[in-house]
């Protein structure tokens, strides 16, 4: 790609900082940077037309984690590191909530609830760990996050008795990124989107960076890519897919709050009198181990016979959109935030987790520049 010099004067010159990724991490990263160091020039690069990974496909959950999912992660992590996660993911949605206003990400806490399928044990499991969770959590939350409540809702083939979370909350995924996206251009900060990031290599005092688009120098580089991070030599991460579909209009949709099932692997909602139903990857762990954003038929399959067996028994239902967003897990949940080299940092690995710890994590990532 050829630039003019008027190109290469006012977007790709006398950089200062550059940030890989303008999801939730990447935006915010900037911010603070911006807030730090007001008269700083600070480009970041997009490799889709919109945010590429998970910031613009999510289904919209200001959570924290299910009971099971918290009962999961106690076998891998000490109760201390369980303890700090939930407190991370708090504090992260609520300086989500804090810098766009809720009204602006149409933020609603209706609480969440944990569905148990009939043939598992997980519910006694759940059952029997309720209150050792509850007051593991309780410095955090002063009172029970998790109680049992019946059905409500008319679904079939599953536990009578739901998990209820009364802390959980949703948002409008769309209009969080709008309102993000707003608020960096507003503060004078350049977002240059369908450039990939391909290659950096690292001086005495700059980085060189290579793109499928052009080359140019910049003093530091923060990489916020998340799902995509080991194209980016950041073995950490591992990319995870999530399947999402969403139904046609549902005339008298009675379904309010969030929805988990099978520890979180299946999770669904109401959106504008609409099912969103997402998940499925530990159908198939490896396939879905990809950046890949298309869709298969086995998980869009059982996606579809849940929703007729389960959530929408003897309701009518179309599909009218399906899609795909990458996420970034690995062997431990908790964030990569680090120091690559003199001048070369990353904030990424969310764990699935980003509308909860993302702003956090991009704020962060920006405090690593002293």
């Amino acid at each position: 790609m050829t630039l003019s010099y008027w190109e290469i004067k006012s977007w790709l010159t006398n950089v200062d900082y550059t940030i890989v990724g303008s999801g939730i991490v990447g935006l915010n990263c900037a911010l603070q940077l911006k807030k730090r160091f007001p008269k700083a020039s600070i480009l970041i690069l997009e490799k889709g037309t919109l945010p590429q990974g998970a910031s613009t496909k999510n289904a919209g959950f200001a959570c924290f984690g299910s009971l099971s999912e918290i009962i999961d992660d106690l076998k891998t992590h000490s109760e201390e590191d369980v303890l700090n996660l939930v407190k991370k993911r708090r504090a992260g949605l609520q300086k989500l909530r804090t810098t766009l206003g809720d009204k602006s990400i149409d933020y609603q806490q209706w609480g969440g609830y944990e569905l148990f399928s009939e043939n598992t044990s997980l519910f006694e499991t759940c059952l029997n760990q309720k209150d050792a969770v509850n007051a593991l959590l309780r410095p955090i939350f002063k009172t029970d996050v998790f109680s049992l409540k019946g059905d409500t809702f008319g679904f079939k083939n599953i536990k009578e008795q739901y998990c209820f979370n009364q802390f959980e909350g949703q948002i409008d995924t769309g209009r969080m990124m709008e309102a993000l996206l707003q608020k960096v251009l507003s503060n004078g900060i350049k977002i240059l989107n369908n450039v990939s990031v391909t290659n950096f290599l690292e001086d005495v005092n700059s980085v060189k960076v290579e793109t499928s688009q052009f080359s140019f120098s910049t003093c530091k580089l923060l990489i916020a890519t998340n799902g995509f991070a080991s194209a980016l030599a950041i073995p950490e991460v591992k990319p995870a897919r999530a399947q999402v579909l969403i139904t046609k209009p549902i005339k008298g949709l009675h379904i309010k709050g969030t929805f988990h099932l099978d520890e979180g692997y299946y999770y669904f909602r109401n959106i504008d009198n609409r099912i969103l139903f997402g998940g499925g990857r530990n159908l198939d762990f490896k396939a879905e181990e990809t950046t890949e954003l298309s869709q298969t038929a086995l998980v869009q399959n059982r996606l579809e016979r849940l929703l007729k067996t389960t959530i929408l028994p003897n309701i009518p239902f179309e599909v009218e959109h399906r899609w795909s967003g990458i996420m970034g897990v690995g062997a431990q949940k908790k964030p990569v935030l680090k120091q690559i080299s003199n001048h070369v940092f990353c904030g990424v690995r969310l764990g699935g987790m980003g509308v909860a710890i993302g702003s956090l994590v991009g704020e962060e990532l920006a405090n690593l520049i002293t």
